[in-house]
C-alpha cells in the first residue's frame, strides 16, 4: 500500500475546495443556516486580520498592532448599534453557540434552572440537558426546564408556558434564564406577552436570534429588545450577510458581565477577519437589509405555498406558513427525512432532514426523522423571487412525489441556479457568487 506524499495531500485538499465550488455554482441551497457572503466578505476573510490578536476591548489591547483593528472593530459595534438598537454590542464571540455561552457564564451559575425549548421543538443544542449533551446541561452545568409548545401554531404556548413557570417557582425551581428562539423558528415568539410574568419571578430574558438577525435587522420580523428581553446573541450568517461569527447585544447595565464572560472566559483571539467581514456585511444590512428581509419572507410564503399545492404537508398553512425564511414540512407520506434529503441532494438540491416535535414519541430517530426544514434566505440573496420558488417547488415535486430520478432533475436544477450566479443587496458584485478565487 502507498503512502501519499505531503503534496499530494495538498493538491487534494485544493482539489476539493475547487470541487465544492464547481457544486454550489449548479445546487439549489435551502438549508435555513446558511447563506452566501458578498465578494467583499469573502475579500476580508482572505486579509492578514486572520493571523493577528487583539485581546482585550477596543483600545484596551494587550497586544501592539491594533491600530487598524480598533478602526473596524469600532465600526462593527457602531453598524450594530444601529441595526439592532442596542446599547451595548460585544461583537467577539465567534460563533452563535459562544454568543449563547457567554450569557450562560455571564448570567447564570452552575446548578441553576433555565427554560428553553427541547430541541425536539426546535430548541438548539445550546439549550439542551447534559443527558443529551447539550452546550447548557454538559458544558455550563444548568437545569434545563422545557417551554411547551403548541405543535398547531408552532410557537411556545403563552398559557402553559405560565403555568409552567409558576409550578416552578412553587417547588423552588424559578429559572434564572428563559430563553427565545430556535434552530425551527417560522413565528415570532411570544416575547411581549411573556416578558412581565418571567420578570415578575426574576427570571432574565434571553432571545437567540440566531436565525432569524438578518430579518431582525431588516425590520421584518419581531423587536426583543423593544419586547422585554435582556440579552440578544446574533449569528451573522444564516438570514445575516456572513460570514460566521457572533455578536451579544444587551443593555449598558449588562456590558461588564458580558465583556468579562467573553475574554477572558471564552476567546482569546476573536478571528478578526472575520469581524471585518461582520463589519462589511453590517453596512451591506444597514443599506439593504429591509428590502432583502422582506423578500425573504415572499419567498418562504410563496415556496410554502407551491409546495401545499403540489402535495407537500407543509405545516402552520393555516397562518400561512411562516414569518421567516423557515419552512417546516411533514414527509412521512413520502418516506423519511432522510432519504428524502439523500434524493435532493442527487438533484442539487440541498435541504435537511429535521425532527418534527411529534417524531421521538411516535418512535422516529434523528437520522431518518419524519420532516425536512427549508430555507430561503441564501436563494433570495442570489436573486431568486417568487416565480423562482414555484419552478424550485416543482423540481422537488417532480422527486418526491413524482418519483422521477434525481439523474433526471438534476440538469434542470443546474438550469434554473445558472440565472443567478451573482450575490445581490450589496455594494459590489463582479465576483461570481461561488467563484473559486485563487491567490496563490
Amino acid at each position: 500500500m502507498s503512502v501519499k506524499t505531503p503534496r499530494q495531500y495538498y493538491d487534494e485538499v485544493l482539489g476539493a475546495l475547487q470541487d465544492h465550488h464547481k457544486a454550489f455554482n449548479r445546487y439549489i441551497p435551502l438549508i435555513a443556516s446558511e447563506n452566501v457572503p458578498s465578494p467583499a466578505v469573502r475579500e476580508a476573510l482572505t486579509t492578514d486580520f486572520g493571523n493577528r490578536y487583539a485581546e482585550g476591548w477596543v483600545g484596551e489591547r494587550v497586544y501592539a498592532g491594533c491600530e487598524w483593528i480598533d478602526k473596524v472593530e469600532s465600526i462593527c459595534i457602531d453598524l450594530e448599534k444601529r441595526l439592532f438598537r442596542a446599547e451595548f454590542v460585544d461583537p467577539r464571540p465567534i460563533s452563535g453557540v459562544v454568543s449563547n455561552l457567554v450569557v450562560y457564564t455571564a448570567f447564570t451559575e452552575p446548578g441553576d434552572t433555565i427554560m428553553a425549548l427541547p430541541i425536539t421543538c426546535g430548541g438548539h443544542i445550546t439549550y439542551g440537558r447534559k443527558n443529551l449533551g447539550g452546550t447548557a446541561g454538559a458544558v455550563t452545568g444548568l437545569e434545563v426546564e422545557y417551554l411547551p409548545l403548541d405543535y398547531e401554531e408552532l410557537n411556545i404556548d403563552v398559557d402553559k408556558t405560565a403555568q409552567r413557570l409558576m409550578k416552578l417557582v412553587e417547588d423552588g425551581k424559578a429559572p434564572k434564564l428563559v430563553i427565545f428562539g430556535g434552530s425551527v423558528f417560522p413565528f415570532p415568539h411570544p416575547v411581549e406577552e411573556l416578558a412581565g410574568v418571567f420578570h415578575d419571578a426574576g427570571t432574565m430574558i434571553h432571545y437567540d436570534s440566531a436565525h432569524v438577525s438578518g430579518l431582525i435587522a431588516g425590520g421584518k420580523f419581531q423587536d426583543p429588545l423593544r419586547e422585554g428581553v435582556d440579552t440578544v446573541t446574533v449569528s451573522t450568517h444564516k438570514t445575516f450577510f456572513g460570514p460566521q461569527h457572533g455578536t451579544v447585544l444587551s443593555w449598558d447595565k449588562y456590558a461588564e458581565p458580558i465583556k468579562k464572560a467573553t475574554l477572558p472566559g471564552l476567546v482569546s483571539n476573536h478571528h478578526l477577519h472575520a469581524l471585518a467581514g461582520v463589519a462589511i456585511a453590517s453596512a451591506e444590512m444597514l443599506q439593504f437589509g429591509e428590502a432583502y428581509a422582506e423578500q425573504v419572507i415572499k419567498n418562504s410564503k410563496a415556496l410554502g405555498q407551491a409546495l401545499y399545492e403540489r402535495g407537500f404537508k407543509v405545516l402552520a398553512e393555516h397562518k400561512g406558513f411562516t414569518e421567516s425564511h423557515i419552512l417546516l414540512i411533514d414527509i412521512t407520506k413520502y418516506g423519511d427525512g432522510g432519504s428524502v434529503e439523500k434524493q435532493l441532494e442527487k438533484a442539487g438540491i440541498i435541504i435537511n432532514r429535521n425532527l418534527l416535535p411529534w417524531d421521538v414519541k411516535e418512535g422516529r430517530h434523528y437520522m431518518n426523522p419524519g420532516g425536512i426544514r427549508l430555507g430561503t434566505a441564501e436563494l433570495t440573496r442570489l436573486g431568486m423571487k417568487e416565480t423562482e420558488m414555484v419552478e424550485v417547488a416543482e423540481l422537488m415535486k417532480r422527486i418526491v412525489v413524482d418519483g422521477d430520478p434525481p439523474e433526471k432533475v438534476q440538469g434542470d436544477a443546474a438550469e434554473l441556479r445558472s440565472g443567478f450566479e451573482k450575490v445581490q443587496y450589496c455594494f459590489e458584485n463582479a465576483t461570481k457568487a461561488y467563484e473559486y478565487v485563487k491567490i496563490r
